[in-house]
């Protein structure tokens, strides 16, 4: 795993120079990074029936597996590609080949595999991946970003450059801390935005809004900042059995409990998306923030 990420890693620690931002310059994609402090929480499962709903909705999604070496989003779709993020930064296929076309119009970059074969790739070839991203997210209304868990350097890169920073966790002691750990590590960043977290797997919304209370008050009081609560998403047998029958939730039983809370969510974020318009490329704010921490 220590290869696979150092591979990735190399995007940001070894350019060059800037990389130049294609079409108008004008901001389009609105990004979200879906993380978590530990695995097991419905993460990607949240981030891929996010992503269908947003496109339900009238956008256009973009959505990629940005989890070094255990990408699995193309799975969940029921997707049978090949080729991955992997063969991009080998320099073997470029983003737009092995682009997937998913449910609900759906967008999907899948996730990278065998890193460590790449994990000293040549800077132009890192280059050449983030100048693909770019071009890709002037063409979408929404880049989800399906991080990977834990508080690497990768993935507080990932989530620093996203406009909207999406933590899933559980009701469960050990995610709850883990929550708060990754909202710590997250709070040493520059101009962060305030993080949004989301209670998946919930027994009920009074319980998810009590967790949320006790978790932004001890934010408040240890780390000085502020959390938003992104809502909750109700244990529901339907989600494991979509996961198993490899269909999204969305589609595979649309008018779930659960399915319903996650359209709840898509509002949330398209709301979002008003109240505070784009105003830099997803490509600028990661060349600013691997400058930052350079």
């Amino acid at each position: 795993m220590h290869d696979q990420a150092r591979a990735l890693r190399g995007l940001m620690e070894h350019r060059q120079e800037p990389v130049p931002i294609l079409g108008n310059g004008v901001p389009r994609a609105r990004t979200i990074a879906v993380t978590s402090g530990k695995g097991g929480v419905g993460k990607s499962v949240v981030a891929l029936n996010l992503a269908i709903a947003l496109s339900q909705a009238g956008q256009s999604v973009l959505l990629l597996d940005a989890n070094l070496g255990l990408g699995n989003l193309d799975l969940l779709c029921g997707l049978n590609g090949y080729w991955n993020l992997s063969h991009v930064i080998s320099g073997a296929r470029t983003l737009e080949e092995i682009t997937l076309h998913g449910p609900a119009g759906v967008e999907v970059i899948p996730g990278a595999s065998g890193l460590e074969d790449v994990a000293d790739c040549p800077p132009a070839a890192q280059r050449e991946l983030l100048l693909q991203l770019a071009q890709l997210e002037q063409e979408h209304d929404f880049l989800i970003i399906d991080t990977g868990t834990g508080i690497h350097r990768t993935v507080r890169h990932f989530v620093a450059a996203a406009e909207t920073i999406l933590i899933v966790t559980t009701t469960e002691p050990t995610s709850i801390a883990d929550a708060y750990a990754t909202l710590k590590s997250l709070s040493t960043l520059p101009d962060l935005q305030e993080p949004e977290v989301l209670v998946n797997l919930a027994d009920s919304p009074e319980q998810a809004q009590e967790l949320i209370g006790r978790l932004q008050q001890t934010v408040r009081n240890f780390l000085q900042t502020r959390v938003n609560h992104a809502g909750s998403i109700p244990r529901d047998p339907a989600m494991p059995a979509a996961v198993c029958r490899r269909v999204p939730l969305l589609i595979d039983a649309p008018h779930a409990p659960a399915s319903m809370a996650i359209e709840q969510l898509a509002r949330r974020m398209l709301a979002l998306k008003q109240i505070h318009p784009v105003q830099r490329t997803f490509l600028e704010r990661f060349q600013q923030t691997g400058e930052r921490a350079a």
